[in-house]
């Protein structure tokens, strides 16, 4: 097997480590979903040493099981990490890669600047489904392939709130059982709007050839994954 054009498991799976620091039962079966993710990429993509991403969603949250594209990707010099917040502190920790502040909306590069664009339960925090739409068409637009990941709407349990079942009522009847659950921020369409895999595949279908490898937690698809290569 070429070692350049495929990961050896030791030079990429430094999980042993994280799982026996991340903490709470909630952020263990996170960190599990975001391996089995981080899986799908690597086989699916291949990407090399000389594959240049872009990680459009790097966070200012420093949970264990956060930015874990950076924490477990070996060829940090070919990425650049683009983050609406302030996540300055990705640089420091990891300082070979490139760091820029923006919006994933209006992506300040060219292009198809890069062979591959990641993106990590991002899409769910963009706002509306137009905004959705925007922020996938400008993935499309500057990388020459896509790897998006987003928790399942139809899963029992809404990862953000922990709730069970109240997300597979209507938007507005969910948005309004959190108004009173006390969950005010959540309970926003700009900070929290769930996707079902037919809606996300209704964005891209007419623009992408798409592979799925969706993740699954208990028997059921937790985490919606697809693999998109523009047309």
């Amino acid at each position: 097997m070429n070692n350049k054009n495929c990961f050896s498991k030791p030079a990429i799976w430094r999980s042993d480590y994280f799982q026996a620091n991340v903490g709470g039962v909630p952020e263990k079966i996170s960190w599990y979903a975001r391996q089995k993710m981080f899986e799908s990429l690597v086989r699916l993509a291949r990407p090399t040493p000389e594959t240049t991403v872009l990680d459009v969603g790097v966070t200012s949250d420093q949970r264990s099981d956060s930015n874990f594209f950076e924490r477990l990707y070996p060829y940090l010099s070919r990425v650049t990490a683009v983050g609406l917040e302030d996540a300055s502190f990705v640089k420091r920790i990891y300082p070979a890669l490139k760091y820029v502040r923006a919006d994933g909306l209006t992506l300040p590069f060219h292009d198809k600047s890069f062979d591959l664009v990641v993106s990590f339960a991002v899409i769910e925090h963009i706002g509306d489904f137009d905004r959705q739409e925007t922020f996938i068409h400008e993935l499309f637009r500057v990388g020459k392939a896509i790897f998006i990941t987003t928790p399942n709407r139809w899963y029992p349990i809404e990862f953000h709130t922990l709730l069970p079942l109240v997300h597979w009522f209507p938007p507005y009847w969910f948005r309004a059982i959190l108004k009173v659950l006390g969950k005010d921020f959540f309970a926003k369409e700009e900070n929290l709007n769930l996707l079902g895999e037919k809606e996300f595949v209704k964005m891209v279908a007419n623009v992408c050839y798409m592979t799925t490898n969706h993740t699954r937690l208990l028997r059921v698809v937790s985490n919606l994954v697809f693999y998109c290569i523009p047309k």
